[in-house]
């Protein structure tokens, strides 16, 4: 590798002190390196995917390496998912499940990257279609109300079959890296990251034999959003990743399926995905 991309996430890393250091290694070992500003390119309220931020990475760029915390992680897949550049995520946050380096590592992950010590990790996409308009997402594609306290209605159709009528307060539809995020919260099973499947998970759904399910990959899955029982409109949006969020109205049919695009995410250490479980889950 010999072309870098630093992103920052700099509510994290408010003085760039992280950031420089790394800038600073990088060219102290003849290597090439820029800065993304990721001011508009990861903004959670923009509905496009970081094109902006997009235009700041070098095409030749060989590995973008991004400071912060999983949500800096996946708004940076979501940007650079056309590009095809392996990310390597550096913990300034809590959690970090994304994130392979923790701040006291990084000199010793610089090391490490340059001698090439190191694998690469595929994880599966989303792609979700609304009308003319779509978009990627790592983690998860959530459909949920916006405001009002009441449930909302929606089908759900697998592979143009209904699969289930839902009355809940959303649906969330995840990959197997966005398992231990919301999907985990609302009840969905964990699943090993680099496995290919997709999980539909109800979000409190209004009856007592809801349940996730784990769908091939290759599924085609298709939201159907109701009009409410009490005749209105309900407000409802759809998210990618946290972000990206675009309004819903009755009748909208969302498709969801896997995305022909992958993350690369850089991977030091070979250790068992239950065993980084049992150490975030200990934190």
């Amino acid at each position: 590798m010999e072309r870098f991309c630093i992103v920052t996430n700099k509510s994290k890393d408010v003085n760039l002190e992280v950031t420089g250091h790394i800038k600073d290694y990088l060219i102290s070992h003849g290597k090439e390196c820029v800065v993304a500003d990721s001011a508009t390119g990861l903004s959670k309220e923009s509905n496009a995917i970081g094109r902006e931020f997009m235009s700041q990475i070098p095409e030749d760029t060989d590995c973008c390496i991004v400071l912060g915390g999983d949500g800096t992680m996946l708004q940076a897949a979501r940007s650079v998912a056309f590009q095809d550049i392996p990310l390597l995520g550096v913990n300034l946050g809590t959690l970090g499940y994304l994130a392979e380096v923790e701040k006291s590592g990084i000199d010793e992950a610089m090391s490490r990257l340059l001698s090439g010590d190191y694998y690469v990790e595929d994880r599966m996409m989303l792609r979700g279609v609304l009308g003319d308009r779509k978009d990627y997402a790592l983690n998860d594609i959530v459909i949920s109300r916006a405001s009002d306290i009441q449930a909302i209605d929606y089908n759900i159709y697998v592979n143009d079959l209904l699969l289930y009528s839902y009355h809940a307060d959303g649906i969330i539809i995840s990959t197997p890296t966005g398992s231990t995020g919301y999907n985990m919260s609302a009840g969905g099973p964990i699943v090993e990251p680099s496995a290919n499947m997709t999980l539909l998970t109800p979000i409190c759904p209004h009856t007592l034999n809801s349940r996730s399910m784990v769908l091939s990959a290759d599924a085609r899955i298709e939201v159907e959003l109701l009009p409410g029982r009490s005749k209105r409109n309900p407000k409802v949006v759809a998210a990618y990743d946290g972000s990206g969020a675009i309004e819903m109205n009755s009748g909208d049919r969302m498709v969801i399926n896997k995305s022909k695009k992958i993350t690369k995410i850089i991977k030091f250490n070979r250790v068992s995905f239950l065993e980084v479980l049992g150490k975030k889950f200990s934190m």
